[in-house]
């Protein structure tokens, strides 16, 4: 069974459509994210975190009711180990020093022994995390995002051309941000689903810049190769047969792995949710990104040079016969 065969559609003759789109979607998000406001979690702004291992397995939903009752609101609770035995808990208190963090651990141990009285946890580790690491860490995760786009744009600079390596960092900003907002705007919605900006999400937001690119290379590649074989065409021609021929990979590759983390979201559990969500926007931007932005842009950037160059080209050409003629005469 084959989807889309043969499909002619016009992609790049109603790029502008998309473009306006994009920029509609892109800048509503940022906005609404903004007013909302991003909730970091304690990798980025700071807190402690306890690891304990209790005599018999234990909920995450019965650890977190134990901590909301004694006030602890907004702790990321998990597993580590093999069984339910082992938790590990981070909470936002204890960011202002080692003062800070001792009594942080100390309320946490607090409301452990208040909610479970029947089943004794022992302390193996505790670690606090600074106002100042955190810092460290928001600085450093954009710097991440920054040099990886860098470096796709020189490999594809090198692979294809300048611009069509623009076109492609275009489009995987376009797809980061718009993920981006989507996790802010939906974090805290239902009390299931945890989207604070974490080291998670950056993985989730690194992962979603490596799928973008690598559909938009897929296209970028057969535009190559249909350049070779259709030398008499435009490049308008050229660039709607290849978007048309890889739409079906395209569609499937991407609707394969939607289908993988809408399993991750649904039962992968409270630790991979955030994640899960995360890639399922991106995978449906990275989709749309590679399909309608990035060659688009390519398009207008190699159009708009032509229009530069010929009226010079033409001068050329001019002075050329000018020159023939005077010989001539």
């Amino acid at each position: 069974m084959r989807f889309f065969r043969k499909t002619s559609i016009d992609f790049i003759g109603k790029r502008r459509t998309w473009y306006v789109v994009s920029i509609l979607i892109t800048v509503t998000g940022i906005v609404w994210a903004l007013f909302r406001g991003v909730e970091y979690g304690i990798d980025f702004a700071g807190g402690t975190e306890v690891q304990l291992q209790f005599q018999k397995d234990v909920s995450i939903e019965q650890m977190r009711g134990a901590l909301d009752a004694a006030g602890i609101r907004g702790a990321e609770v998990k597993y580590y180990g093999r069984d339910a035995s082992g938790v590990l808990v981070r909470v936002r208190e204890g960011a202002q020093g080692a003062q800070a963090g001792a009594e942080a651990t100390k309320k946490v141990l607090g409301a452990v022994a208040q909610g479970f009285p029947t089943n004794k946890s022992i302390l193996l580790q505790e670690q606090h995390i600074g106002p100042k690491i955190g810092a460290e860490l928001r600085a450093k995760a954009v710097w991440a995002v920054f040099f990886t786009c860098v470096v796709i744009l020189i490999y594809l600079a090198f692979r294809f051309r300048f611009v069509y390596g623009l076109g492609a960092v275009i489009a995987i900003i376009h797809d980061v941000l718009v993920a981006f907002a989507f996790a802010v705007i939906c974090n805290g919605i239902w009390p299931w689903l945890n989207l604070e900006m974490n080291s998670t999400l950056l993985a989730a937001f690194l992962t979603i810049v490596g799928f973008s690119v690598n559909d938009t290379v897929i296209i970028f590649d057969r535009i190559r190769e249909d350049q070779k074989k259709y030398k008499g065409q435009s490049l308008k021609e050229i660039m709607n047969r290849a978007i048309n021929e890889t739409l079906p990979r395209t569609i499937i590759t991407s609707g394969t792995v939607f289908l993988t983390l809408l399993v991750l979201f649904i039962w992968g559990g409270e630790v991979l949710r955030g994640f899960a969500f995360t890639m399922l926007i991106g995978v449906i931007t990275g989709t749309y990104s590679s399909i309608f932005v990035a060659s688009a842009i390519a398009y207008d950037w190699l159009e708009r040079g032509k229009s530069k160059t010929t009226p010079v080209a033409a001068n050329v050409r001019s002075r050329r016969s000018a020159g023939q003629m005077a010989t001539s005469v």
